[in-house]
């Protein structure tokens, strides 16, 4: 008997700068949105509860906090009432360290947190420290999930390692200013397609201290095609309707004995040593 189809929520939204309160309220309001609708996870942007464009490490360390800390708290109670899972972006504060995370919250409280790896010369991310933590899969009932943010989607070998540990499904909580259209267009369907897995990047719009995003928000399945998006620069929502056995059927036979695929087994790992030396 296959695994049951699972509903995910991509929220494509604009960001109140530096006021973590107002981003949060939203946050929620749109958590009750996904539970109406049947999503069991909803995911949204990368710095979604605080804003991205921080001159100074002090403004950005003022809108920052702990992870767990109230806000995670107050989505996880909002999980646990609407039997939900909730990915979200977030500037995280440990000590006098500053991290640029996303965070997986549910029912029981926070599940995960991923501080982005791969820091661009951009925003928050030339104040930030660079991630510490491990790629890591997280199964939240039957879905197997992997975390990554904005920039880390443009190094495959991020996302290689999800999926080798089993993730289904990466999400890319993101913030593609202008210049990012080339990623908008391209890597979903690339990081998918190359993994044979779920991949869901999820945009903001609007404007922030003279950067413009872009939105462009796209969930792509495992044969790289488009499984739902807001293909706009305005607010909205994406549903998709994710199959792990799907994502997990790597052996891909088009022909048997002529046409067969296996994106994990026909791998050449001892040629790749030159990955870990530079």
């Amino acid at each position: 008997m296959s695994a049951p189809m699972i509903k995910i929520a991509g929220f494509q939204l604009p960001v109140v700068f530096a006021e973590p309160e107002r981003n949060l309220a939203v946050l929620l309001e749109k958590a009750e949105e996904a539970a109406r609708a049947g999503a069991k996870l909803a995911i949204f942007p990368e710095a979604y509860l605080t804003g991205y464009c921080y001159r100074t490490k002090d403004e950005a360390m003022e809108a920052a906090e702990p992870v767990p800390g109230p806000s995670s708290e107050k989505i996880a109670e909002a999980c646990k009432r609407l039997g939900l899972h909730v990915v979200y972006g977030t500037l995280e504060r440990d000590g006098d360290r500053l991290f640029n995370a996303a965070v997986l919250v549910g029912p029981q409280g926070v599940v995960g947190v991923y501080r982005k790896a791969h820091l661009p010369f951009l925003g928050v991310d030339k104040l930030a420290t660079p991630g510490d933590k491990p790629f890591r899969v997280y199964d939240i009932g039957g879905l197997k999930v992997g975390m990554l943010i904005c920039y880390d989607g443009s190094f495959p070998e991020a996302t290689r390692c999800l999926m080798l540990d089993g993730a289904d499904l990466v999400c890319l909580p993101t913030n593609w200013p202008t210049g990012g259209i080339g990623a908008a267009e391209y890597l979903t369907a690339a990081r998918a397609y190359e993994n044979t897995i779920f991949f869901a990047a999820v945009n903001r719009v609007g404007d922030e201290r003279g950067f413009h995003f872009i939105g462009r928000s796209r969930v792509c399945g495992p044969d790289g095609r488009t499984v739902a998006e807001v293909w706009n620069e305005e607010p909205g929502v994406m549903y998709a309707e994710i199959d792990p056995a799907e994502a997990r059927r790597k052996h891909l036979v088009r022909i048997p004995g002529e046409h067969e695929i296996d994106r994990v087994k026909d791998r050449r790992p001892d040629l790749y040593g030159r990955l870990e030396r530079e």
